[in-house]
């Protein structure tokens, strides 16, 4: 029928048939790691064109999970929620400590690796002020 089914979902008034027909071709595959693959690649392309929602009912979700790209994706949003879980704690412990703290400490605790958030967390039981090196 197409023979580029991905260029075909971006260049057709019927997106959804085409994912569909995507599907019933990712499921043909005998190898499972390349359907997980495939099916996560063709998750983020539909995303561009059709709902959400949509694709989630046409791309089993179970093998997408098994995908290189889905678990690079997981694992950097793991990550970043906990900068942002310990940068919101850092923040929190510091007004608390020293009252409100000017909007220039604010960024530069923003600009910190987990790393550097996390010793600055553990500092904080050593000092009183500001005027203490951070």
């Amino acid at each position: 029928m197409y023979d580029n089914p991905f260029a075909s979902l971006a260049q057709t008034d019927e997106p959804e048939s085409i994912l569909r027909a995507v599907a019933a071709r990712i499921e043909d595959v005998e190898t499972r790691k390349v359907q997980a693959d495939l099916a996560a690649t063709a998750s983020i392309l539909a995303g561009l064109v059709l709902d959400k929602n949509l694709v989630k009912q046409i791309l089993r979700r179970d093998i997408m999970r098994e995908s290189a790209i889905y678990q690079d994706i997981l694992v950097e949003g793991e990550v970043k929620g906990r900068v942002g879980e310990a940068r919101g704690l850092v923040i929190r412990l510091l007004n608390r400590k020293l009252g409100n703290i000017s909007p220039i400490l604010l960024a530069k605790i923003e600009a910190l690796s987990l790393e550097r958030v996390e010793s600055l967390g553990e500092d904080l039981l050593d000092f009183s002020s500001l005027a203490q090196p951070l």
